[in-house]
């Protein structure tokens, strides 16, 4: 996922704070309720209201993301994204954000592969204001040669710096290009640089008239405010711009065809610095398993990968001693799959085949003997102990409903999460990791390159041919 500060992952979503004293049998605090309805345009809204403080989030989705994407013009979607931050006939260039700084607020944006979306946290009175921008922008972008060429200069540094610059991204880009065969998760959402280096105002302005619609749209308002000042305030911003009857169609993926051999791959760089090995397996998503296989999949990395207190990190770090760090985790908000990653740093380059074989093992036994009732009750906790913390953040309640909504998800199964992951049995655990198909799998070794063999490796390269 990008925004146009830079990358965040949806791992960082999984990170473990500090476990509540809850039993897993004790029924979960019902979180905030969301109330939906729908413009006269067919933009959906959805209402969180919090009344702690006099502020709001403020977020627009869009149903789209860089999997939706014409071939030949990987990154539009995030690149748009950043233009979007330009002008309109009623604001100047580079002052949206300007704007929502004076106001006292602040603003981003992000692309995933599935959904783009426009945030803001501001105080409530400025709410009508706030939305009126947004409503401006989702039809009345301008866009001149000068501003496309210059923000294209500016993502391109942002791939070299990102990317190019770091051996762990290019190293996680070649696991997703090679975990798919023809599916466009496998291309990185900031697009190829080749690609990128061709991106033209006609791409961008393509891209925004095809996907940028109230109908395509789903506006989510968490904070100090009521349904029916939201619903006036939504009617009389974004009510006003036309259904676009070219989008709101079923959105299409390719489907992956039979994965046939397990893919491995090796990345050399001097800059690595501690070998490291990671193996990612395509899975279902919560839009696309079967009823509680999602949840138990969540759960099974809980107990596998999460923490210094899972399988994988007392096998590798703690019992073994070949690895220094150890995790993993599931990624299951995909509207066409999901993916499972596990990681372990190694302390020497011999030791990734014992690192290895380790990780292997603990899948086994898994698969083998299943989870312990104490492991999965630990498990358990730890989400729901997530979810009543997540409870209190603003931000997070939209992010929650925005993207479940956007991917295909209702707001009854959003809100329902945590009854149905206390549903999940130990069988059904033991199921999900049955279930890990090693030939829909890649594993990849990243390891550092001597100087000496680098500056070899270079010399040894062949000249570019005179054009």
């Amino acid at each position: 996922m990008i925004s146009r500060l830079g990358f965040s992952s949806l791992a960082c979503m999984m990170v473990a704070i500090t476990m509540l004293a809850v039993s897993s049998s004790t029924p979960v605090a019902a979180g905030p309720k969301a109330t939906q309805f729908q413009l006269a345009n067919g933009m959906d809204v959805v209402v969180i209201p919090d009344t702690r403080a006099p502020v709001v989030t403020h977020m627009v989705w869009y149903r789209v993301g860089a999997a939706d994407e014409p071939p030949r013009v990987s990154g539009i979607a995030h690149f748009l994204e950043h233009l979007m931050f330009k002008s309109t006939d009623k604001i100047a260039v580079g002052e949206f954000s300007k704007i929502i700084s004076r106001m006292g607020g602040q603003d981003n944006a992000f692309t995933s592969q599935d959904v783009t979306a426009y945030f803001q946290r501001i105080e409530k009175s400025r709410l009508k204001e706030l939305m009126a921008m947004e409503a401006d922008r989702m039809v009345n972008l301008r866009l001149t040669e000068k501003e496309v060429l210059t923000e294209r200069d500016v993502i391109l540094e942002e791939r070299r710096s990102r990317i190019e610059n770091s051996p762990s991204a290019i190293f996680q880009e070649q696991m997703d290009a090679a975990l798919y065969y023809s599916h466009p998760y496998g291309t990185p959402v900031i697009g190829w640089q080749h690609e990128m280096e061709a991106l033209s105002q006609k791409d961008a302005l393509d891209f925004y008239a095809k996907y940028y619609a109230p109908n395509n749209a789903i506006l989510v308002v968490s904070g100090d405010v009521t349904v029916d000042e939201v619903r006036t305030l939504a009617n009389e911003t974004y009510g006003k711009i036309p259904t676009n009857p070219a989008v709101g169609a079923k959105r299409w993926r390719p489907v992956e065809p039979p994965h046939r051999a397990a893919r491995r791959i090796e990345v050399k760089d001097p800059r690595a610095g501690q070998p490291s090995l990671s193996r990612y397996y395509l899975t279902p998503s919560y839009l696309t398993s079967k009823p509680g296989e999602a949840e138990a999949l969540d759960l099974l990395l809980k107990v596998m990968a999460s923490g210094t207190t899972s399988r994988l990190y007392k096998k590798l770090v703690v019992e073994s001693k070949v690895a220094s760090s150890a995790g993993g985790w599931y990624s299951g908000s995909g509207l066409a799959s999901g993916k499972i990653a596990l990681y372990a740093v190694g302390n020497k380059i011999e030791d990734m085949p014992k690192i290895e074989a380790a990780m292997d093992a603990v899948i086994a036994d898994v698969v083998a003997n299943g989870v312990t009732d104490a492991e999965l009750e630990r498990a358990k906790n730890s989400y729901m102990a997530e979810y009543v913390y997540d409870n209190d953040s603003q931000s997070t309640l939209a992010r929650r409903y925005g993207w479940g909504l956007s991917v295909g998800q209702t707001l009854d199964q959003i809100e329902n999460w945590p009854q149905e992951i206390e549903k999940v049995t130990a069988a059904q655990v033991k199921a999900a990791a049955a279930n890990l198909d090693v030939l829909k799998s890649v594993t990849g070794y990243l390891l550092p390159l001597a100087p000496d063999a680098a500056d070899a490796k270079k010399a040894a390269a062949p000249a570019n041919p005179r054009s």
